[in-house]
């Protein structure tokens, strides 16, 4: 065989594997662009979960199922955090005597001894972000704890968000009953369960409370 007809060869064959690789990336591109696709039925529907959240106080006694628990998770680990540091700790509590105990840590917690699940969102604080953004871990775990409400909400529970840190009282305490190390500091403990009554949410919009510049 000639020297240019063994080129040809190699030239025909390397451009149909630019060919394929082409038709590949396209399909590729195309199920990235199905999957980020947003419309208006979805933005809706997501607009909706978020004005008719509101607080849960009072639960039925059925238990969470451990894989609503799970996604339950997955919300809250998907919050925003300063510079991906991640510094936050989700503990699951289940254990009726751990809910009574932590239920006396403030006069708000009260809801706690008679809800099926609790989710405490502590701030890790050896995972938190270098430098001066080390500070934002609070803002870290407030975020993925109201992804975990907005989830809570979309999957048919109720909610309500009682607040540990920054009282001392509260956080510490919670410490003392989950057993925690100093470097993990409850932010947030969430009580979730079935609602077992119907709860209006409050219409919170008021244009005063915007100014535009």
């Amino acid at each position: 065989m000639k020297a240019s007809g063994f080129l040809n060869i190699i030239l025909g064959a390397a451009l149909i594997g630019v060919g394929v690789l082409y038709i590949n990336s396209q399909k590729d591109t195309t199920i990235n662009e199905e999957k980020t696709v947003v419309t208006s039925e979805s933005a809706d529907a997501v607009l909706k979960n978020i004005a008719t959240r509101t607080s849960v106080r009072v639960f039925k006694k059925d238990a969470v199922p451990d894989e609503l628990i799970t996604k339950l998770l997955h919300a809250g680990m998907a919050a925003p955090t300063a510079l991906n540091a991640q510094p936050w700790h989700f503990i699951v509590i289940r254990d009726q005597g751990l809910l009574s105990s932590l239920s006396v840590a403030s006069p708000y917690m009260g809801l706690l001894s008679d809800a099926p699940l609790a989710i405490a969102v502590c701030g890790n604080l050896q995972k938190k972000a270098q430098a001066e953004e080390g500070i934002y871990w609070v803002h870290d775990a407030c975020a993925a704890t109201e992804n975990i409400l907005l989830a809570a909400h979309a999957l048919g529970l109720g909610a309500t968000w009682t607040g540990s840190y920054p009282v001392e009282g509260r956080y510490k305490l919670a410490q003392k009953v989950l057993s925690l190390p100093e470097s993990l500091i409850p932010v947030s403990i969430i009580a979730i369960g079935y609602p077992a009554l119907p709860v209006e949410p409050k219409d919170k919009w008021n244009p005063q409370n915007v100014s535009y510049q």
